[in-house]
């Protein structure tokens, strides 16, 4: 347990000294000053950093934990009625990446109903055991059986680290297996490293997408992290499977407050996650009308139109298709921006794309940093001449 401990003695300002904290957690109480952890303070250490020197101190209970007891880096497989989700393969890869600079094994934790002979091809994908969870109780996703599941299976094979899919899914039950066990999880997770101790290094954009956070729980087990599709890299399939398949008995507790009267399958829509060629329109985009260029080039691309958040809040575009943090992460064999100025909250979710174009008039613009081809000028006189060539090619290939 974490707390502030004021030293009375440090402070000669005290009026001062309560502004300091910006929620109103530091105040004046029985002739001293106290700090409420409980409610408002949200342990943001601004007093403890900006305050008078050694005037707010925090103290932490000591918290031992054998390390050596958690081995191994597991993967949910988020699946629909065992349709395994790409997400679940991208994660495997990186979990074998970890594992392998620890000398830990790797683990693919698999609930559902009638679910044994998907759990066949996890095997080409380098894990070396998934334990598979099928029963009845699993035909439909409820949470608390599936937490109950969840559970079961980190309390047998104790696994030092668990990798969740940032889908609708996932994120409705990392969190709750995690408070389960009293641990961390940081979420939608841009980048994963493992250090010699077995400490899990996540970095995830914060404060808007305006730093990059680097979180760690190493005072607790196991770690927790949540990772967006198209993120990390999937490995190659394998001819022949490796590894082996445990069948779990499932735990005896599988009732749910949840009844499932009916189910009803979602149409297909275009996502453009799933698009090899984009193209993006931003903030330089003047007018609405305008957007009828960035749509012509996609055509003759035969690729898809995205838009960034501007556009998006001035009801230019689709919701669906925004790319960025609050938005979708995408990565295209191609993608060209235009007029994209590159914050770090777009470039979160584009920057693995397999080659990136940038058009923007400004030469210092955040996007030409990631860019592998870049033009400086103004969209408006650049993308007529990309079509432009695109035609002579098209006539001349005739």
């Amino acid at each position: 347990m974490a707390r502030i401990v004021v030293n009375q003695k440090n402070i000669q300002d005290i009026d001062r000294a309560i502004k300091i904290c910006p929620f109103g957690a530091i105040e004046w109480n029985e002739k001293k000053l106290e700090v409420e952890i409980t409610d408002a303070c949200k342990m943001c250490m601004i007093c403890v950093n900006k305050g008078p020197e050694d005037a707010f101190v925090l103290e932490e209970d000591e918290v031992f934990i054998d390390k050596s007891l958690w081995k191994g880096v597991a993967v949910y497989v988020d699946h629909d009625n065992g349709i395994i989700h790409p997400v679940t393969y991208e994660l495997i890869g990186k979990a074998r990446e970890l594992a392998d600079k620890i000398n830990h094994p790797v683990f693919a934790v698999f609930i559902g109903a009638d679910i044994k002979e998907q759990a066949e091809e996890i095997l080409h994908y380098g894990v070396d055991e998934v334990f598979v969870y099928d029963h009845e109780a699993f035909k439909d996703f409820k949470i608390e059986p599936y937490t109950a599941a969840f559970s079961d299976f980190i309390d047998k094979v104790a696994p030092s680290t668990v990798l969740v899919g940032a889908t609708p899914l996932g994120r409705s039950l990392a969190p709750r297996v995690a408070a389960r066990f009293k641990t961390g999880l940081t979420a939608d997770c841009t980048i994963l490293d493992m250090k010699e101790n077995t400490d899990l290094v996540q970095i995830r954009p914060a404060f808007g997408g305006n730093i990059m956070a680097q979180i760690s729980t190493p005072k607790s087990r196991p770690q927790f992290a949540t990772v967006r599709y198209k993120i990390m890299n999937a490995p190659e399939r394998t001819d022949e499977p490796g590894g082996e398949i445990m069948i779990c008995e499932p735990p005896k507790n599988l009732s749910s407050g949840i009844t499932v009267l009916s189910s009803k399958e979602k149409e297909v829509e275009e996502d453009i996650a799933d698009a090899e060629v984009i193209v993006v329109a931003g903030r330089a985009i003047k007018k609405e009308e305008d957007l009828e260029m960035i749509e012509l080039l996609a055509k003759e691309l035969g690729g898809k139109v995205a838009v960034t958040r501007p556009l998006i809040e001035a009801g230019w575009g689709d919701p669906k298709a925004q790319i960025g943090l609050s938005g979708r992460t995408v990565r295209p064999k191609l993608i060209i921006t235009c007029g994209v100025s590159g914050s770090v909250q777009f470039k979160a979710g584009m920057t693995n794309s397999d080659f990136i174009f940038a058009i923007n008039k400004d030469p210092k613009a955040p996007i030409f940093q990631v860019a592998h081809y870049a033009i400086v000028g103004d969209v408006y006189d650049v993308i007529p001449e990309l079509l432009a060539k695109i035609k002579q090619s098209e006539e001349v290939t005739a």
